[in-house]
């Protein structure tokens, strides 16, 4: 570490002197970092190149020992705090200006027991680090979409992926965490232990303390059937009505999401001919046999001849990476997000005006989050909305930070004509910072029950660079 003088923090509040670094750094297995240091702007940098904010303390832990120090040094100081993983948080909630990030992103050690059919993963890891390791023994968890990101901030915000409608959330495949509270102590939370914590833990975010490991219960899932089918945008319209029919009948091993999109060209495997051509779409995910799984692709079919599709056998991880090429880290995001019960002709309408996307990364999905997720009461876990159909997200992106108004107006725009027709609240990894009544709705009868946990666990709050719940008075 380079000298330094004194390091002022929160806003000229909170000096730290070179002997309080020095013995920071000198009680860690990790790497300290300050603006000072070489790789500092590669330090701060996240997913979402959109956010821009300078830390004045990033420590890279090594394990949970640094987890606490760190944690003790920002009580003892009075330090600002967000804790970062995989770093996909879209409005930046990993970061933090003028105080200390906690970085658990060298914290990637995995155990899957194949008997018991669990994994234990470190919270550092993302989901190729799980899917790559769970697949060798034929075994996978729900996860996301997108392999990078990490497996803590979905995990904690409830998580939802291409095997929801088989598997549930996430978090209803989630047996146990390891958690550092905001008093620096280290605990196990799960139905016996610390029931009230881990009931808070299964959707309710990073409120409540730092989740150093998580332990999944897996599934037998080797290879699925999927890939992608497109039809012309001026398909939306027939596409969407048929697909809001078609899917709360289907079987619960048949996952699809709709998708708006425009085709990337290279290095994507698509015609030449398709390049830039705007679209509708299916992702699909069937557990299932390619011959078991062709009916279910006809009926797509002869609704309307698709444009393109390559819809085959493939080990889950590599449906897992799909996106990871045309999705990488560093693009400009602007994301809005909504549950939906139902797709009524009225909202189709309204997406209909807004079915061009603006560039060529931005999309629109809806996700299934039916089947199994609708098997378990609101109340059993800190996820709310167990009654709805779709989880939506429309992501405005590019990476030319010039299109920075075009993309967040087009996903403002749309988000304001649909949202009438929502169920009223989102999933919490798909929310900019939108104020408290937004936070209260996505956890709906769930809020007050999550604020009284909040309150014994952490009462002052510490843990409020988030979509925070604050602790009842």
């Amino acid at each position: 570490m380079k000298s330094i003088k004194v390091l002022t923090l929160d806003k000229g509040k909170t000096k730290l002197n070179q002997t309080q670094l020095e013995e920071l750094e000198n009680q860690l297995r990790g790497e300290l970092i300050t603006p000072e240091s070489e790789t500092y702007d590669e330090s701060r940098a996240i997913y979402n190149a959109m956010i821009d904010k300078k830390p004045s303390l990033i420590v890279y832990c090594s394990n949970v020992a640094d987890v606490i120090t760190c944690l003790n040094f920002a009580q003892e100081h009075h330090l600002l705090t967000a804790v970062r993983s995989g770093g996909h948080n879209g409005p930046g909630l990993a970061l933090v200006d003028d105080g200390l990030v906690i970085d658990l992103s060298r914290m990637t050690g995995i155990r899957v027991d194949p008997e018991a059919k669990t994994v234990r993963a470190e919270a550092g890891c993302t989901w190729a680090d799980v899917d790559h390791t769970t697949n060798q023994f034929g075994l996978a968890t729900v996860s996301g979409v997108i392999s990078t990101t990490g497996i803590a901030g979905l995990t904690l915000g409830g998580g939802h992926g291409y095997l929801t409608r088989k598997y549930g959330l996430t978090v209803d495949n989630l047996i146990e965490t390891d958690v550092v509270l905001a008093d620096g102590s280290f605990i196990t939370a799960n139905e016996d232990q610390h029931s009230d914590l881990f009931w808070a833990l299964r959707g309710g975010g990073g409120n409540f303390g730092i989740v150093t490991s998580f332990k999944y219960q897996l599934h037998p899932v080797d290879n699925v059937v999927a890939g992608p089918m497109f039809w012309p945008v001026d398909q939306t319209e027939k596409m969407m009505r048929w697909y809001r029919d078609w899917l709360p009948n289907v079987p619960k091993n048949v996952y699809a999401f709709f998708l708006l999109a425009e085709v990337p060209g290279d290095p994507f495997p698509f015609p030449p001919k398709i390049h830039g051509e705007k679209v509708c779409g299916l992702m699909w995910c069937i557990t299932d046999s390619q011959e078991q799984a062709e009916p279910f692709l006809e009926e797509a079919r002869n609704v309307e001849e698709p444009l393109f599709e390559h819809v085959e056998l493939m080990p889950y991880p590599a449906l897992q990476s799909m996106f990871d090429g045309l999705l990488p880290p560093g693009l400009q995001w602007y994301w809005k997000g909504d549950f939906i019960r139902e797709l009524s002709d009225e909202a189709i309408s309204e997406h209909l005006k807004f079915a061009e996307v603006p560039t060529m990364q931005s999309t629109m999905h809806l996700y299934p989050i039916n089947g199994d997720v609708h098997e378990i009461d609101p109340d059993e876990t800190a996820w709310n909305y167990r009654d709805v159909n779709w989880s939506m997200v429309i992501g405005g992106i590019t990476d030319d930070p010039s299109n920075n108004e075009k993309i967040t107006n087009w996903a403002r725009d749309y988000w304001q004509s649909i949202h009438p027709y929502s169920a009223g609240a989102a999933y919490v990894n798909f929310m900019m910072e939108e104020g408290d009544n937004r936070v209260k709705a996505t956890y709906g009868e769930n809020y007050e029950r999550l604020q009284k946990v909040k309150a014994k666990y952490d009462p002052d709050n510490f843990f409020r660079v988030n979509q925070n719940i604050k602790p009842v008075s």
